[in-house]
């Protein structure tokens, strides 16, 4: 990798030097810094600097963007590392003044909480299933194996305040070790379900194995935390801060916020149990049914963000468990489009798909195979649906969190009374309910203006009436010619007309502005996912031929931070010409007055003769929108 250092150091000093900058992110192609004062920074030094493409300045967001191009993840790690910073990290907690939505604040700070975590907690709970297998083997709960392998899998669940003290106060952006021994007094063995005296007010509770009491009890402890740092003199903040916070906090949390907390936890647990126990049949219907369906327009996060919470902190879940089959109608809906389909090209999207969807692994099969195919994805959803009617009548629930697909069935088993039948005839019913049903209704005819190619496929039509001289003819155009398909309905603009001046200049490639109908973005070519930025709004793509695209979503729209966007794909990812990359919901992000255009840009047009927008018209998805010639 190329050494970074001066031009990090460079940009440092021209940006007006370290004390000058108040935060710092980065996009797909530039470092934005918030300067303090932005006439410190010497702008034609850095817009003459080797390694910067431009400098572009934004007054609506006040951000100072140094262009850099394909390299600016490794600058930007450089800044940091040279900044005293982690790699990775931003320098502050930049929103430049969004608000987001009480449940997305909400779902952003348990996530914040579990999300680091997570393959633990998989890895944990897989070893609990385990230590249950070896119990219906025989093996005693007194054995030196079985009792090491519980610790081992218990240990996260037992401890899990700690985690989660650690992993919130770092999303408050506070010391993490506060929240350690915040989480740890709470935990502390000998207060403990134990009657404890405050003034003639009792308390006797337990906060091992719990989420809610840690989470209430950082939200609290957090902004004072905050507020007693900023007013304490700094030789002594260092211990002092902690000191007077957890005095204050932990008694406060043990005696109020955590009681309190537990009885909304166990509230919210009441309310998803008795809507399960209402009618459990319809419940696994519509759940298992639809469960695909949350999951495309992100419903399934809040429906299950509670019961998730429950589920580790010790509790069992109907409600995930109702959702889980559907990742098992998924392999066989898409086996049966393996088996079904004589397109190699979808059989090579498939078979991927299949093997990752037994592991719960359902994207690729949901937005590559089923998604684009209506009477498949119906398919889908009946096995789902089939599913959860299995989960009902057979009373099973989810008991800790083992990972998805055939892994996670671990999770499924009780250590009293292992419904064995149950879990088999979960896994398997879905999946030949939705087998059987694409292997009946599937047929190839049926999705043949799927193809991405469908133009190409006429041209070579047209090509074989042609005689031999037009054939060798065409065959050197298709070798120096290759078409970049659009990828939104949309009417085609001149880049230069882009509100963006590193855009519009084309100083990062040339190519051409789409204003777009929709939030629907599909792949213009056939190739490889080279990048899709964490904030989902800006995909790079690397065609068959080499041809390397990148797909920006908006202007500035990094800083929403990923909010209204959602991504289909990951790096790495082959992906077909017409399959869908991004969806972003267009109004939302206008509304928070961003420009909602899409700059598609060639970013190795050094290695074209030439690059050139078919028209300035409206087109549909698919429709050829700029032809490069080598």
């Amino acid at each position: 990798m190329k050494d970074y250092t001066n031009l990090a150091a460079d940009i440092i000093k021209n940006v007006g030097g370290k004390e000058n900058i108040q935060s710092l992110t980065h996009c797909v192609t530039r470092l934005r810094f918030k300067l303090i004062d932005e006439s410190k920074a010497n702008d034609e030094v850095l817009k003459n600097m080797d390694g910067v493409v431009t400098i572009v300045k934004s007054k609506s967001i006040e951000q100072y963007m140094v262009v850099i191009g394909e390299h600016v993840t490794d600058v930007y790690n450089e800044i940091l590392k040279q900044l005293g910073l982690e790699s990775n990290s931003n320098v502050s907690n930049n929103n430049d003044g969004k608000k987001e939505s009480p449940i997305n604040r909400a779902l952003n700070v348990i996530m914040g909480g579990m999300g680091p975590i997570l393959n633990l907690l998989c890895a944990c709970g897989i070893i609990k299933g385990l230590t249950v297998i070896l119990a219906i083997l025989g093996v005693s709960a007194e054995s030196g194996v079985y009792m090491l392998l519980n610790a081992a899998g218990d240990c996260f669940f037992y401890f899990l305040p700690l985690m989660l003290g650690y992993n919130l106060a770092k999303k408050f952006e506070i010391d993490p070790f506060f929240g350690l021994i915040l989480a740890a007094a709470m935990c502390y063995p000998t207060i403990q379900n134990v009657d404890l005296n405050f003034w003639g007010y009792k308390v006797n509770t337990t906060y091992t194995s719990t989420f809610m009491p840690i989470l209430f009890g950082m939200i609290f402890a957090a902004p004072l935390y905050k507020f007693i740092d900023k007013h304490m003199p700094t030789m002594i903040k260092g211990f002092m801060t902690p000191l007077l916070t957890l005095v204050i906090s932990f008694p406060l949390t043990f005696i109020i916020i955590g009681p309190v907390a537990n009885l909304i936890g166990a509230g919210l647990n009441t309310v998803l149990t008795s809507v399960c126990d209402f009618s459990p049949l319809l419940a696994g219907l519509l759940l298992g049914g639809l469960w695909q369906v949350f999951v495309i327009f992100g419903i399934h996060g809040v429906l299950t963000v509670i019961a998730f919470m429950d589920l580790v902190a010790g509790n069992p879940s109907q409600m995930l468990a109702f959702s889980y089959p559907a990742s098992f109608a998924t392999v066989g809906t898409v086996l049966a489009v393996y088996l079904r389909t004589k397109d190699e090209k979808l059989k090579s999207i498939a078979l991927p798909a299949f093997i990752s969807s037994i592991f719960g692994v359902t994207e690729p099969a949901t937005y590559g195979v089923t998604l684009p195919r209506k009477k498949i994805f119906v398919v889908n959803c009946i096995g789902g649906a089939v599913g959860g009617v299995v989960v009902a009548l057979t009373g099973l629930k989810m008991y800790s969190y083992a990972g998805m697909g055939v892994i996670g069935l671990l999770g499924f088993i009780d250590k009293t009374s292992p419904n064995i039948i149950g879990i088999i005839m979960m896994t398997i019913l879905p999946l030949l309910a939705s087998l059987v049903l694409g292997l009946i209704i599937y047929k190839d005819s049926d999705y043949d203006y799927l193809d991405g190619n469908k133009s190409n496929k006429k041209d070579m039509k047209d090509n074989k009436e042609n005689n031999v001289s037009d054939d060798a003819k065409s065959d050197k155009i298709l070798k120096e010619e290759e078409a970049i398909l659009m990828p939104v309905d949309g009417v085609i603009k001149p880049l230069s007309t882009s509100e963006d001046d590193a855009f519009a200049s084309e100083a990062l490639g040339k190519g051409c502005l789409l204003i777009p109908d929709n939030g629907k973005v599909y792949s213009p070519v056939n190739g490889e996912v080279k990048i899709v930025f964490p904030t989902k709004h800006a995909i790079g793509i690397v065609s068959e031929n080499g041809c390397e695209i990148l797909i920006h979503i908006g202007i500035n729209t990094v800083a929403l931070e990923g909010k209204h966007f959602e991504s289909y794909v990951k790096q790495g990812d082959k992906v077909s010409a017409g399959q869908l990359l991004v969806s972003f919901d267009k109004e939302e992000i206008e509304k928070e007055g961003y420009c909602s255009e899409i700059p598609v840009l060639v970013t190795n047009t050094s290695d074209y003769l030439d690059i050139i927008e078919t028209d300035y018209e409206h087109h549909k998805n698919g429709d050829v929108m700029l032809k490069v010639f080598k």
